[in-house]
């Protein structure tokens, strides 16, 4: 694999191009072009500083963490992001707020857990969907939130019964009625797009604009007393006599309980502990320029829906409160920026072939990010085996807005040994394993995304 340049520091996953893990790199992306004020008193650390908890990465879960934390628990804090605060995935991502975070469906924990783990599962994922909208109330956020639920598609007729499947299974573990829609109740709707023979209504979710949420709970945070400081990566962890000490490239924390909260750009370099145990995997976005509404009634979607489909390798589409369309999709396994040109010829191909009306319309945005995928396929918030006094919480499996959320949530009460209620499901605080030859996780990637392909293609 080609290298542009050796980075000076252990940022992200070892596994992709340098021009993933480099922060001096910020993503072009649509949300950074709307997201209103940039945070402020988020300079980056400068001296060696003290506190009770520190945390690594300033994204979703690192800084609800740290805004309960300082809030609640009235606990010193510093966060430590090593990119401008949305350079990670809480500013790629698609702003699909939904029931997620695992790569499993409820039948599967059903026979794996039991049926008890998949009904707090459940619970959990609808209380964490409920958690981004009482943060945004309680703290002024400006979500620009649009659209109610999210309509999974079928993108061939054999995933139809799939659907209906999912539907009478949630009805019989939590009583909950998950509308099917057919072809012609969907157009009806205002959505419309090639390759839709049916649709599943999942009233939990709601499309929202993920970076102004991120520094939304930025400011929050800072408000309530958390420090944070961004373009300050961790490039050495030590521990001694009851002390964490992360240097950064300006200074030091010293701190009793450190919370790592980095996701698809974990840095694998930085602790052994931390090495091959998620898989990042990249996720790639367009986004078109403000279409008409003669264009929007052309190809019959004019309304702000939440929309994936059926496929393991998923497009996920919405239209814009502006009008524009993001569409989305998972793939690729290398990260330079020639992959990435291609990687945006294709998905443009991908957008016209479901978009037939607006083949003449072209992307005005474009970028991509990493999501991150743990062994098991569940999210996690354990302790790690050492050093002592830390906890881990990310693997959120292309899903993480609610989950990332929730699980920050829960790790600032975590790491003070507190106790929550209702608590997490069992199956989120199990131990994240490492992969087999983790040298080798791109080529069980490329496996396994060759494999998907096929199924989507042929079954």
């Amino acid at each position: 694999m080609s290298r542009s340049r050796r980075l000076e520091f252990p940022i992200g996953s070892p596994l992709y191009h340098t021009a993933l893990n480099d922060p001096a790199n910020p993503p072009a992306t649509y949300w950074h072009a709307t997201g209103g004020p940039v945070p402020v008193a988020v300079d980056p650390l400068r001296r060696e500083v003290t506190a009770e908890v520190a945390v690594i990465g300033g994204g979703y879960t690192g800084l609800v963490a740290a805004l309960r934390l300082a809030r609640q628990f009235d606990v010193e804090v510093r966060v430590l992001e090593a990119g401008p605060i949305g350079w990670g995935a809480s500013g790629r991502n698609g702003g699909f707020c939904t029931l997620g975070g695992t790569a499993r469906d409820w039948a599967e924990i059903d026979r794996r857990f039991g049926v008890a783990e998949a009904r707090a599962v459940f619970a959990a994922q609808r209380r964490s969907v409920e958690l981004v909208r009482e943060l945004a109330a309680a703290h002024r956020i400006d979500l620009r939130a649009t659209g109610a639920g999210e309509y999974v598609v079928a993108h061939k007729p054999s995933r139809v019964d799939g659907l209906a499947r999912e539907a009478a299974f949630v009805a019989e573990l939590v009583g909950e009625r998950f509308e099917l829609l057919t072809p012609d109740e969907l157009r009806a709707r205002g959505i419309a797009l090639a390759e839709a023979y049916g649709a599943l209504h999942i009233p939990h979710a709601f499309g929202l604009h993920p970076l102004r949420y991120l520094r939304g709970l930025c400011r929050a945070a800072v408000e309530h007393g958390a420090r944070v400081h961004e373009r300050t990566p961790v490039v050495s962890w030590e521990y001694a006599g009851g002390w964490h000490r992360l240097t950064t490239p300006g200074g030091a924390v010293r701190a009793r309980r450190v919370l790592v909260a980095t996701n698809g750009w974990t840095p694998e370099g930085l602790r052994p502990e931390l090495a091959g145990r998620v898989l990042p995997v990249l996720s790639s976005i367009l986004v078109t320029r403000p279409l008409t509404p003669g264009e929007r009634e052309a190809q019959g979607w004019v309304q702000p829906a939440l929309v994936a489909d059926t496929r393991e390798l998923l497009f996920y589409i919405r239209l814009l409160e502006d009008g524009r369309i993001l569409f989305g999709a998972r793939g690729g396994t290398r990260g330079d920026e020639s992959a990435f040109a291609r990687r945006m010829a294709w998905l443009e191909a991908r957008f016209r072939e479901r978009f037939p009306a607006l083949a003449h319309v072209r992307a005005e945005f474009g970028w991509w990010g990493l999501v991150a995928f743990a062994r098991d396929r569940l999210p996690h918030l354990v302790r790690l085996e050492s050093p002592p006094a830390s906890l881990v919480a990310l693997a959120y499996h292309g899903s993480g807005i609610a989950m990332a959320t929730l699980l920050g949530w829960h790790a600032a009460a975590d790491i003070l040994g507190r106790e929550d209620e209702p608590p997490l499901p069992a199956c989120f605080r199990r131990p994240l394993r490492r992969f087999p030859l983790p040298a080798l996780r791109l080529h069980y990637l490329r496996a396994a995304m060759a494999l998907a392909a096929a199924r989507d293609a042929w079954w």
